[in-house]
């Protein structure tokens, strides 16, 4: 399996606002998850009858067939959950993918740097191989799949401002292989 996250290895929000990466386009998308945190923050500042303003999204339309022609069972890892299927899939051309659904409320960060997502991600596996590509994964991540995750895993970090790249592509095809 790939577990893809959105924010950072398919969208580079990193980037430079006024500069977009080459390849991608600009999507502005209001997902219900989005405008109900939009407006909860509008309530807060005082401003319940400001409109909700839309999430900048750059989005590349390669990486749906470059992800599509690797050797995995495509999993959404994101905190988009089933909104990904609805806003994102569409523009990359893939089809409705599985997702993890995390917690809610989110459990509180683990400590000692470990990301949040880790635990629900090991847990969710049940020691089936996996391949995450996330731009939050450190060294903390992958020590700790090590010690709780029976199966191989290949935690790939991504640079946010840079999103998934031909060498990330690469990687993953290795890793994959080298499972065969």
């Amino acid at each position: 399996m790939l577990l893809v996250d959105v924010d950072g290895p398919l969208n580079p929000y990193a980037a430079k606002p006024h500069r977009r990466p080459a390849g991608y386009g600009t999507h502005r998308l209001l997902t219900p998850r989005w405008e109900a945190a939009e407006r909860y923050r509008l309530a807060l500042w005082g401003l319940p009858d400001e409109r909700a303003r839309p999430l900048r999204v750059w989005l590349n339309p390669d990486h749906g067939p470059a992800l599509a022609a690797l050797p995995f069972d495509l999993v959404w890892a994101t905190t988009w959950e089933e909104e990904a299927n609805t806003y994102i899939a569409p523009v990359l051309g893939l089809p409705t993918l599985p997702f993890i659904a995390w917690r809610v409320p989110r459990p509180e960060a683990p400590g000692g740097g470990l990301f949040w997502k880790t635990p629900e991600v090991v847990a969710w596996a049940k020691g089936r191989p996996f391949a995450w590509v996330d731009d939050e994964i450190t060294d903390a991540d992958r020590a700790w799949v090590d010690a709780h995750h029976d199966g191989p895993a290949l935690l790939h970090w991504i640079d946010p401002r840079i999103g998934l790249a031909t060498d990330d592509f690469a990687v993953l095809g290795e890793w994959a292989a080298g499972l065969a």
